[in-house]
């Protein structure tokens, strides 16, 4: 019997249908459903949730893997998160499911422009647009703002944080020492995997390896060449490539058109002129070839050539005979 019979026939009987293992997994979400952006750490869900979480209790490696952890595991993940990408959401989607059989509250912290500028150079966003990146994605349960670069004790307890994720990779830049050094000796990290060839970094060296295009990508759509830092020059040889590129683009649509013109006009001619006319004219054509190519042979009992011509007397033999 189908899923839907069954519904029905249970409809029926005023009873309930009974809950396949889908549904059951439908029914008791490990958090309420997204409705909005995760907080930030000062807000008040945020708060709440950091208040009502009894940091006395001391969540291990043993307890998490196993989902005997009597309260949720607060997972931290910290960065940059510039020009937020698929490298960073799966990182994010592995720190929440490190630990599958128990309840892993995420927080990202997110280092602002001040101390990301010191310690790794300019970003493409600011601080603002970063923080608001991160708390769209779907893993995320809160947002650490002005997030240090080196995490102390005072810091983990603050946010009552039980486990620290980031990739296995020593992180030496900016301080060169491995930043999570004291938090491997604690028995507090989880590691995670970087996604290989995606990176922030990449994602800017193909802007730059193609900076042209998107010059003139931006111009064509009414950016002006102040807001580009573009010079005078290059602004006036970029606008001169877009309306080559047009005139190709209108060049080619115009091929295609008349292309398109000529099938239907061949079309309509063998429509009006095809069947028994367009074969006959074939077949016309094709026994006159013939006939040139092919000339009727001469009948068997004629003779083989013509005649060879007798040959003339020479002048001194005419005179003599008529004398």
């Amino acid at each position: 019997m189908s899923r839907k019979r069954s519904f029905e026939t249970a409809k029926e009987d005023n009873s309930t249908p009974p809950l396949t293992e889908e549904k059951t997994m439908e029914t008791k979400p490990n958090r309420p459903a997204l409705v909005a952006p995760a907080p930030l750490n000062y807000e008040p869900n945020a708060v709440e949730e950091r208040d009502s979480c009894d940091y006395t209790i001391k969540i291990t490696h043993e307890m998490g893997t196993n989902g005997t952890a009597p309260r949720k595991i607060r997972v931290y993940a910290d960065g940059i998160y510039d020009l937020f990408h698929q490298g960073h959401a799966r990182m994010l989607l592995q720190a929440k499911t490190v630990f599958p059989n128990s309840d892993v509250y995420l927080l990202v912290g997110c280092c602002n422009d001040e101390l990301t500028h010191s310690h790794k150079g300019k970003t493409v966003m600011d601080e603002d647009e970063r923080y608001e990146a991160i708390r769209h994605c779907r893993y995320v349960d809160e947002i650490v703002v002005d997030a240090p670069w080196s995490l102390s004790d005072e810091f983990l307890a603050k946010n009552k944080i039980d486990f620290v994720a980031h990739d296995d990779v020593p992180y030496t830049i900016g301080s060169g020492n491995d930043v999570y050094a004291h938090i491997k000796e604690r028995g507090m990290f989880v590691a995670t995997q970087r996604t290989e060839g995606v990176s922030t970094s990449d994602i800017v060296s193909r802007i730059v390896r193609d900076y042209d295009t998107y010059v003139r990508r931006n111009l064509a759509r009414g950016y002006s060449r102040q807001e580009l830092n573009v010079s005078f020059l290059r602004g006036q040889k970029c606008k001169l490539q877009n309306k080559v590129d047009e005139l190709k683009d209108d060049v080619k649509g115009k091929i295609h058109q008349w292309e398109e013109q000529s099938k239907e006009m061949i079309g309509n001619f063998l429509e009006m002129f095809g069947g028994t006319a367009i074969e006959q004219m074939w077949n016309t054509g094709r026994d006159r070839l013939t006939r040139a190519m092919s000339p009727v042979p001469s009948p068997a009992n004629s003779r083989e050539g013509s005649p060879e011509p007798l040959e003339e007397d020479p002048p001194a033999k005419r005179r003599r005979r008529t004398k």
